[in-house]
């Protein structure tokens, strides 16, 4: 299943991230798609805020994950573009952070290829004009409820 939606502004990416969070309550594997400066982080910061995080929320390049943990959910933020070899998130024990119930919100994802496990969710961003264009595709049956979940909200 694929819903796709023009967003224009930061503050309506992040009102987008607010009303997927609904849909990944229950945690899920998504990965965030588009070139540097899309608004993979934006979208990631709306997703917190909607769960109910209030706390900053930065950009992981440098740290590659950045944790939140609040109201019993743990939410995992990857940003993999500084992974020169996937053998690296081994290392880090990446495996770990995937566990029943957690939600990991994954930028660059390519380049934990073989590694990362594969994704419920994939969101796009593409830039069109003064804003995104942004495609959500489900890539299980995880992804396919969170997307039906969402269909009348984001498409509306």
């Amino acid at each position: 299943m694929r819903i796709e939606k023009e967003i224009y502004g930061e503050e309506a990416m992040e009102g987008l991230g607010a009303i997927i969070s609904s849909a990944l309550k229950e945690g899920g594997v998504v990965y965030l798609e588009g070139d540097l400066g899309m608004g993979k982080t934006t979208l990631v910061r709306g997703i917190l805020r909607g769960l109910g995080y209030q706390g900053p929320v930065k950009s992981p390049t440098y740290t590659i994950v950045e944790p939140y943990e609040f109201m019993g959910l743990e939410a995992y933020h990857f940003d993999l573009y500084r992974v020169g070899n996937a053998e690296e998130l081994e290392f880090m024990g990446i495996r770990d952070y995937f566990a029943v119930g957690s939600l990991c919100l994954i930028e660059w994802a390519e380049m934990g290829r073989g590694v990362l496990p594969e994704a419920d969710l994939v969101i796009s961003l593409q830039l069109i004009r003064q804003g995104r264009h942004v495609s959500f595709i489900a890539q299980s049956e995880k992804g396919n409820v969170a997307l039906n979940a969402l269909r009348e909200v984001i498409t509306s």
